[in-house]
């Protein structure tokens, strides 16, 4: 039997660590992981999907993306001809952003988030040693968020709250956690409740994902 193709796009700034826990049945279905490239100088949106989509080598695959590679493997899916796109704690299209994400669009907040912060979680880690907490945070953090490019993330950051698509597309499968702080629930319409499940959920959850994702796809 042909095994189906699964392609796997991580969140913004994230490495395919991420799905180290999910697994899919081996004689059904093939895993491939996608990989965030650095970006041209403005580079669009629609154009880095299709320097991202000459890494999928089969057809008609079926693109599972994470939060802002939710966004990415839609644009792709414009693209490529797929078997479905899932997408999990993420939106399906501006109208589902929270408020504060319009209002960092309409303010430009993009342009003043202090990304490069986000270089130096080596140095912050160093202040971090006597809290426990943010110990925990920093080291999860240098685990799964690998790309710390400061010009990637200032286009990511600004790409995600400036993404133009306004209207759903009816076909996407639309995962999510009912906990989810950064795209919370009440924004969003047609999509899959996970009890519980949090913005990092591909991580906590990856239970529910094994034992539900394969009818997911098949349905």
């Amino acid at each position: 039997m042909e095994k189906t193709p699964v392609y796997f796009m991580p969140g913004l700034a994230a490495s395919p660590v991420i799905f180290e826990n999910i697994k899919l049945p081996p004689d059904k279905y093939e895993m491939y992981f996608l990989e965030w490239l650095l970006p041209e100088d403005n580079e669009p949106l629609a154009d880095y999907a299709k320097r991202i989509a000459e890494n999928i080598k089969h057809k008609n695959p079926v693109l599972v993306g994470v939060s802002f590679g939710g966004v990415l493997v839609q644009e792709i899916a414009d693209i490529i001809a797929v078997k479905k796109v899932i997408i999990i704690s993420s939106v399906k299209c501006n109208l589902e952003f929270p408020r504060r994400m319009r209002f960092a669009k309409l303010v430009q907040a993009y342009r003043v988030f202090p990304t490069a912060l986000m270089e130096r979680v080596h140095w912050l880690a160093r202040f971090a040693r006597g809290n426990s907490f943010i110990a925990k945070r920093l080291r999860l953090y240098e685990k799964y968020l690998s790309v710390r490019d400061k010009k990637y993330l200032d286009w990511a950051f600004k790409t995600v709250i400036t993404w133009d698509r306004a209207e759903p597309n009816p076909k996407i499968v639309h995962i999510h956690g009912t906990a989810d702080g950064v795209f919370p629930c009440k924004y969003l319409k047609d999509y899959i409740p996970v009890k519980g499940g949090t913005h990092i959920m591909i991580i906590n959850k990856a239970k529910w994902m094994n034992e539900n994702l394969p009818g997911i796809i098949e349905k």
